[in-house]
């Protein structure tokens, strides 16, 4: 269904970044390209060589380094679609302000495919004045916000604010940039 679909997936500093890796795998197995992009913060989270190993691809975090600059124009014109999944709070104000700190942030701002994200906080996070801000700014900006859930968050409570499953990320992927029809 995504064969020969470039996507990047994003993945940013929240305990729901273990469920990027199986997001990575699934459009992979669907066809797409995937490059992956971490924040710094990403990395507490979630193993760098997991991530390259399911996308066949090297995973992008740094600028620059020694040998080499991350082109974060061309990235942004390569992708058919960026997916930040999870997206944090703290990244969620930075695309709200434009404030461009990371590769990420970089490519994000770079863009010209769509962007969607599926938020991932807990509820007193979520139900913020300030999120609910952000997020109605991002969304007047174009991106698309893919619907949070209710259940046990990693604070030991229990309410909205749950990043998507990895399979209903996929299936809003297909159905809302890449038709199946």
């Amino acid at each position: 269904m995504l064969q020969g679909k470039k996507i990047i997936v994003g993945i940013t500093g929240s305990i729901a970044a273990y469920k990027s890796i199986y997001l990575v795998r699934l459009l992979v197995k669907q066809g797409a390209e995937v490059k992956v992009i971490v924040t710094p913060a990403a990395k507490d989270f979630v193993p760098v060589l997991t991530l390259s190993t399911l996308s066949r691809n090297p995973v992008l975090s740094d600028m620059f380094d020694e040998q080499s600059w991350a082109n974060h124009v061309m990235l942004g014109r390569w992708a058919d679609l960026i997916i930040i999944a999870p997206l944090s709070c703290n990244t969620l104000a930075k695309m709200a302000n434009g404030i461009c700190d990371n590769l990420l942030m970089a490519a994000y701002l770079s863009a010209v495919c769509p962007v969607a994200v599926a938020p991932a906080m807990d509820e007193d996070m979520w139900l913020h004045s300030a999120t609910k801000a952000n997020l109605h700014k991002i969304e007047s900006y174009g991106c698309q916000i893919i619907p949070v859930s209710s259940g046990d968050l990693a604070s030991g409570l229990h309410g909205e604010g749950r990043m998507a499953e990895p399979e209903d990320i996929a299936k809003y992927i297909i159905n809302s940039f890449f038709d199946p029809a």
